[in-house]
């Protein structure tokens, strides 16, 4: 297995808690830079029984270092560690493939004692070596960009899933997701969220992959799934918790108007979305690939900003990403052209000028080099292959 870019400073918190989706390595890192924890996982059946019935005398069994798997399947269990850490001086590495009920427990019971971290999948080129390059202050090398090229439809076509990635052959890259739709994607998931209908969380998965650039309508996805507007969103909640799927919010460029009441929904990786049947447009994956890409960055703490948005204007232009860090608003544009013209950055520019803040303009695209459009930065999808953040 690949080394993570992940960065654990257990020299500043001795604990901490690593969330990420089913099959994203959490279990493999943390055994592999932790040798010598004990380790236990909840998945064992005997485990979580142990930890129900008598969570203190598990921790108490585990020694002062260790590691506990899977530990949404029992939130009460923090409460244990916590006791450990404040009086036994503990070491506790926790990971959970769902923040269902297991973020208001820790938040509740270790504030202040355990870092809470995120390992998604894979960013593209992570399996090769460390980062090379950011996408602004420095630009990949010439060979590195070319690579990028020729590797992005596998990237476009597989995501970042390390199982998938270590594996040569594409059929089996094929089964292996489909594996993981039918039992980490599904089944698992309605397991840990009491969820009963698996036809309509198929539903909701294919609806959303179906409405990727658009805003959401919990209204559709309840019809289109045949269920009531209560049980889709709770669909999609659960889809969100579990790291499969992240939101972004509509941006409005003050503190106090960020919200809209409307967000766009994309897959966490692209093996998410292209383990379902469902034909999208090349934009549309282009547009889910660079974002999902980006938001790993931005779980990494590779991008400094506390979360993304779109924006979307009284007039109806869009702008596909919003974020600021410090005092400078980053606004991003994907398209799947090869040869952009004025045309496609008229909707950064219309929203750079009625900003009133610094601002920069970035345009994702399938060409080849680095270029400005005005006052636009073009740059290469490409480029974001073994690229550590801006």
């Amino acid at each position: 297995m690949f080394k993570r870019w992940l960065q654990i400073n257990l020299e500043v918190t001795s604990s901490a808690l690593i969330l990420g989706p089913r099959r994203s390595g959490k279990t493999t890192l943390l055994c592999r830079r932790y040798p010598d924890l004990t380790y236990c996982t909840l998945d064992d059946l005997d485990a979580l029984s142990w930890a129900e019935k008598d969570p203190k005398g598990l921790v108490n069994s585990l020694g002062k270092a260790f590691i506990i798997d899977e530990a949404q399947r029992c939130p009460k269990l923090t409460v244990a560690v916590k006791y450990a850490i404040d009086n036994l001086g503990a070491r506790a590495l926790l990971t959970g493939s769902s923040s269902i009920g297991l973020l208001d427990s820790t938040a509740d019971s270790l504030a202040g004692r355990i870092e809470i971290l995120y390992l998604p999948t894979a960013c593209w080129g992570e399996d090769t070596g460390p980062p090379q390059h950011g996408l602004l202050q420095s630009r990949p090398s010439i060979p590195v960009l070319k690579q990028g090229a020729r590797l992005l439809e596998e990237a476009l076509e597989y995501g970042g899933f390390p199982e998938v990635l270590c594996q040569p052959q594409t059929e089996l890259k094929r089964k292996i997701l489909a594996n993981y739709r039918n039992t980490y994607f599904t089944r698992d998931l309605m397991q840990l969220a009491n969820i009963e209908n698996l036809d309509a969380l198929m539903g909701i998965f294919h609806h959303l992959a179906r409405s990727i650039g658009s805003t959401l309508d919990v209204s559709n996805f309840a019809r289109e799934a045949g269920v009531s507007f209560q049980t889709a969103r709770k669909y999609l909640n659960t889809l969100h918790q579990a790291q499969l799927s992240f939101k972004l919010q509509g941006y409005h460029g003050g503190p106090a108007k960020r919200f809209l009441k409307s967000a766009k929904t994309y897959f966490a990786d692209m093996g998410i979305l292209r383990s379902l049947p469902v034909k999208l447009s090349e934009g549309q994956l282009l547009e889910n690939f660079v974002l999902a890409e980006l938001e790993k960055r931005r779980k990494l703490g590779l991008i400094p900003c506390e979360r993304f948005f779109y924006y979307k204007s009284t007039g109806g232009s869009e702008v596909d990403l919003v974020f600021e860090i410090k005092d400078t608003v980053y606004a991003v544009e994907i398209k799947s052209t090869v040869n952009p013209g004025p045309g496609d950055v008229r909707n950064l520019k219309s929203f750079a000028r009625q900003l009133g803040k610094p601002c920069r303009l970035l345009f994702f695209y399938r060409g080849d080099e680095y270029r400005r459009l005005d006052e636009v930065q073009l740059i290469p999808v490409a480029a974001l292959y073994r690229c550590g953040g801006l």
